[in-house]
């Protein structure tokens, strides 16, 4: 009885050794902790926006168009994504992020979306365009076609969310019978952020001279949910699904500052994202 109760207890100690040692090699992985890494990425995204009642103001004129559509202006799968001279021509998104502690990180980024009003489209225009102007008048929810005599109305390089965003990631990898993270791991992000929009906007308004320049037109809040695919510790596939509001109360729209124009609207973007985590 002495030798069985001796050898079940070495083979007790045995067993605890080999899982404390499964365990080590658990925490030991690169990929168990995140606190003290940096992280960039860069990608592309498609969006669609909420119609949206658009004010333009200045000397002699003060209408709202209501209820504008607008779309996005996608490049599709293009070269220009990875072209040093010509990166900003798509939609894309930049972050670069700190993780402060194993669950949560801060992000700056630039979320370069394009806007573009649907042109010909027949709107109700309110207000008044004064005399001397083109398409002068008084208007009462009057059927108007939008144009490009009468309105161009872009955002398109671009509509510039400028964004801080907080987000919390957690380690899904085991839903998925992954073992070995340091090889793939599967998180689940959720975030939200807030921001300024700094958009360039190419505008031609009652034929007057094409204005495109960049201004801080107003700012914008958004909420975020996607999954993130770590390969080999360090190399990253982003997706990500965000929703979120824009307040633009300052719009410039010609080349005299005492015209301008102000819109709000919700959005909703897809993204996917490649990027890099490490420690320096």
């Amino acid at each position: 009885m002495k030798k069985i109760a001796l050898i079940s207890a070495l083979f007790s100690c045995f067993i605890t050794q080999i899982s404390q040692a499964q365990d080590n090699i658990i925490r030991d992985k690169y990929t168990a902790h995140n606190k003290g890494k940096f992280f960039v990425s860069w990608g592309g995204n498609r969006e669609v926006y909420s119609k949206s009642d658009v004010t333009f103001s200045g000397s002699n004129y003060n209408f709202t168009i209501q209820n504008i559509i607008a779309h996005d202006k996608p490049k599709g799968w293009h070269i220009d994504y990875i072209n040093p001279g010509r990166m900003t021509i798509p939609q894309t998104n930049l972050r670069m992020g700190y993780f402060i502690n194993d669950h949560y990180s801060v992000a700056i980024g630039v979320d370069h979306m394009k806007y573009v009003m649907t042109q010909n489209q027949i709107a109700n225009v309110t207000g008044t365009i004064g005399a001397g102007l083109p398409f002068s008048g008084t208007y009462t929810n009057t059927p108007t076609v939008m144009s490009e005599s009468f309105l161009m109305f872009e955002h398109t390089d671009g509509l510039n969310y400028v964004n801080t965003e907080f987000s919390r990631h957690d380690d899904i990898s085991q839903w998925f019978s992954i073992s070995d993270t340091d090889k793939l791991q599967i998180n689940l992000t959720e975030g939200i952020g807030v921001g300024m929009l700094y958009p360039r906007t190419n505008t031609t308004l009652l034929s007057k001279p094409r204005y495109d320049e960049f201004h801080v037109a107003g700012y914008g809040t958004s909420i975020k949910a996607g999954l993130n695919f770590t390969f080999f510790k360090h190399f990253y596939l982003q997706t990500e699904i965000k929703g979120g509001y824009i307040n633009m109360p300052d719009i410039r729209t010609t080349q005299s500052t005492t015209d301008s124009a102000s819109q709000e609207f919700f959005f909703f973007q897809k993204i996917i994202a490649f990027g890099g985590i490490f420690k320096i």
